[in-house]
């Protein structure tokens, strides 16, 4: 719960500091056509101190095996291979936007078949294919595992990795390129990575304020589309680059992005609460001028200090002060940070929160991981 406290206070410390922060474009949006691409292959990892595919159940890994052994001039038709030390997998990669020939990337291994481990295999050549069916990069090498294994104390835990999975550091290299060039260009498109209309309005205004003559229109609440000016196309790249690091203000949504299972909050900006009144157990909340019932008597934010202490001596007995008042249009932030002074646990908040939006009293979307 200390812990929970902590990093529920850096959150709202770096929001506070961050709401009115300004971002560049290129940290929010791309150049349209200039992504990334996924890779996929499939092939064999050999040299496994026996946990390898077990051949009489994965059919797909004898085949691959006769394959490879017959391409290298070794004809093996008929024979009862037994081997465990091989096993089938699934290579995958992304070819990063502009990657050139010799380029090297990183790829992923994973068995296909029921090989119990894939430490201190070697991945045979291995084509990488893109989603039109051709090659774009060969893959090789020694796989490696997380194979980190936390230490408790003098004791070490069982590390919680799976060795079915691996990885190879700049094991592929590229052997085919994506034709994309800014050759020639009399539009550019960005597209943002969260789409919003105000955030999209914001960069075409940025832009036209450092570019003259209205030259970006924002299309949706996705996409910029900026007019090359006569005179920048013969240095486009270097426009594109004084384009993204324009500053501006993003504007999203107001969201709570809440964690059950580890029992995390993250609260963004713009998160507002109306009056509303929280009864947790022993634990009341007042927001706004409603008034609450207490002893027979009007308790609210006007309640004298008299009248307050009366219920105050009951809460000593209770964690924290059974009584915080925020006024109206109170942040989430205000909110949380008041509850953590109560002593309120995490479970609890997350119930609260989901309660207020019951209610209609937090104007903010949640959502739930």
């Amino acid at each position: 719960m200390v812990l929970f406290k902590i990093c529920l206070s850096i959150i709202l410390v770096l929001s506070s500091l961050l709401a009115e922060a300004n971002t560049r474009i290129k940290d929010i949006a791309a150049v349209e056509g200039a992504r990334e691409n996924l890779l996929v292959g499939q092939g064999l990892v050999v040299g496994l101190g026996g946990t390898g595919d077990n051949l009489k159940n994965t059919v797909f890994t004898k085949t691959g095996l006769t394959d490879f052994l017959e391409r290298l001039g070794v004809n093996v038709q008929g024979a009862d291979i037994k081997t465990k030390n091989i096993a089938a997998v699934t290579v995958t990669s992304t070819l990063p936007a502009f990657s050139r020939l010799g380029t090297r990337i990183d790829i992923k291994v994973s068995a296909l078949g029921d090989a119990k481990s894939l430490k201190g295999g070697t991945l045979l050549a291995t084509p990488l294919l893109g989603a039109d069916g051709n090659v774009y990069a060969v893959a090789q090498g020694a796989v490696a595992l997380s194979d980190f294994t936390p230490v408790s104390g003098d004791v070490k835990t069982k590390s919680s990795s799976v060795e079915t999975n691996g990885y190879i550091q700049s094991g592929a290299i590229v052997e085919d390129e994506i034709d994309f060039s800014f050759v020639d260009m009399n539009n550019i498109k960005f597209s943002l990575y969260s789409p919003d209309f105000g955030t999209a309005i914001a960069v075409a205004g940025a832009i036209n304020d450092h570019v003259p003559g209205n030259t970006a229109t924002a299309l949706d609440a996705a996409t910029i589309e900026i007019t090359v000016p006569s005179y920048r196309k013969n240095d486009l790249v270097e426009f594109i680059a004084e384009i993204e690091g324009l500053e501006v203000i993003p504007d999203y949504k107001a969201k709570i992005v809440i964690n059950e299972s580890t029992g995390t909050v993250v609260i963004g900006d713009k998160v507002n609460i109306r009056p509303v009144a929280i009864a947790q157990g022993n634990l009341i909340v007042n927001v706004g001028q409603l008034d609450l019932d207490q002893f027979d008597e009007k308790f609210g934010p006007e309640t004298d200090e008299k009248k307050r202490g009366l219920v105050d001596s009951f809460a000593d007995q209770r964690r924290g002060r059974s009584l915080h008042h925020f006024t109206e249009g109170a942040t989430l932030s205000d909110l949380v940070s008041g509850l953590n002074r109560l002593g309120v646990f995490p479970r609890d908040i997350i119930n609260i929160l989901h309660n207020m939006k019951s209610v209609g009293a937090l104007d903010a979307v949640i959502e739930v991981r």
